[in-house]
């Protein structure tokens, strides 16, 4: 038997305390070792049925900096139905609020906010509200070193994570002092083109210095005809692929085969930055997927029709510890490595691609390497580039 658990499914010929209902119908007398104490934590097995560990819970008496910071998070979580919610609402309330629904969504269906650089607000990026999100887990930026805020950058987020909550925490607000961090760099984080379709998310997303990741936007903001000194983007390089190995205390991630952001590179002579998020991947469960199975057959068909997705993910609760979809309150670090400076290049051939790529897979590699002990300490296995 192993420790914590309770095994109930010996029969009673063979063990006479074999069940507690038994014992109790026949009015006989329980010693004290057939007294058993269910552990809130421990799986029950009645019969051959598995149950549950049962939930741990919250306590009343939570500090309130905790409270808000869970408070965040959940804001965070719900922001999308609660903007889609807002829409369908618009149009059903009234003819006023349905015309202005209907103007709004033509706005959205020309507007190319996302493909020219974003709308950074920087109050919007400032409010307290993201610094409780960022203390939630906590999110923590270190740089190994100062930017020369002259150039321009592609920054590569490694691993991608369920949704990339320390590149959105760190790039996409000023909860960490990025602005700081790294003077003079204007660094718009990239997303999907369909988050853009989404009435009102597209517009905060805007509004917090968060771009398309076409390759159209990305020419705009490096080399545009309004591109300045410091005009950066930070990509998630792995992508819908990674986020399907993003399991915690594992580091799996999706590089050898991505050549296109080493060309944009060189064709704008912008330095590359790899960055790692040590824990991104450890804040959140998964279902298990292993390649073959119907769960990864049926997210990658998704992958390949919608450009994303569907991680089945799960981790604590609002009032509890054990279930529900909330992230779990784990560290994650960010760390900005040494830059890779690339030449310009009106022609980028393949010896050139492959050049750079060794030159950055090599600095994640040294990265990675540099603080695994210090902030992955309960790792399974070392970092793994495919």
């Amino acid at each position: 038997m192993r420790s914590g658990e309770i095994h109930r499914s010996a029969s009673p010929e063979t063990d006479p305390d074999a069940t507690l209902a038994d014992k109790s119908m026949s009015g006989s007398t329980h010693s004290k070792d057939s007294t058993k104490t269910l552990k809130p934590n421990s799986i029950l097995q009645l019969g051959s049925i598995p149950m549950p560990p049962m939930p741990k819970f919250a306590p009343l008496s939570v500090p309130m900096p905790r409270r808000r910071q869970t408070a965040s998070v959940l804001l965070w979580m719900v922001l999308v139905p609660l903007c889609v919610g807002l829409f369908l609402e618009m149009l059903l309330l009234s003819y006023i609020t349905r015309t202005i629904a209907l103007v709004y969504f033509l706005y959205v269906m020309q507007d190319k906010g996302q493909e020219l650089g974003a709308r950074r607000m920087d109050w919007l990026r400032s409010l307290s509200v993201w610094v409780w999100f960022a203390d939630f887990f906590p999110v923590s930026f270190r740089k190994e070193s100062d930017l020369d805020p002259s150039k321009n950058y592609i920054f590569g987020y490694h691993p991608h994570g369920v949704i990339s909550i320390g590149a959105f925490t760190t790039f996409g607000t000023e909860s960490r002092n990025i602005a700081q961090q790294l003077p003079g760099l204007n660094i718009r984080l990239l997303t999907l083109e369909t988050n853009f379709k989404i009435p009102f998310w597209r517009d905060i997303l805007l509004f917090l210095n968060v771009a398309s990741a076409d390759k159209k936007s990305i020419n705009y903001i490096l080399g545009g005809p309004k591109t300045k000194p410091g005009d950066s983007v930070m990509l998630v390089l792995g992508g819908a692929a990674e986020s399907l190995e993003a399991f915690p205390n594992t580091n799996k991630i999706v590089l050898k085969g991505r050549l296109g952001f080493i060309k944009l590179a060189l064709q704008h002579g912008a330095t590359l930055v790899p960055t790692f998020a040590f824990g991104e991947n450890d804040i959140w469960d998964q279902v298990p997927n292993p390649k073959g199975s119907y769960v990864r057959k049926f997210q990658t068909m998704f992958k390949d029709i919608a450009s994303f997705s569907p991680v089945l993910f799960h981790g604590r609760g609002i009032f509890t510890y054990d279930y529900g979809i909330m992230p779990y309150r784990k560290p994650i670090t960010v760390v900005t490595g040494i830059p890779i400076d690339c030449p310009k290049l009106d022609t980028v051939t393949e010896d050139d691609l492959k050049r750079v790529q060794k030159l950055y897979i090599a600095g994640v590699q040294s990265l990675y390497d540099k603080y695994k002990d210090e902030l992955l300490p309960n790792r399974k296995e070392e970092l793994i580039i495919i």
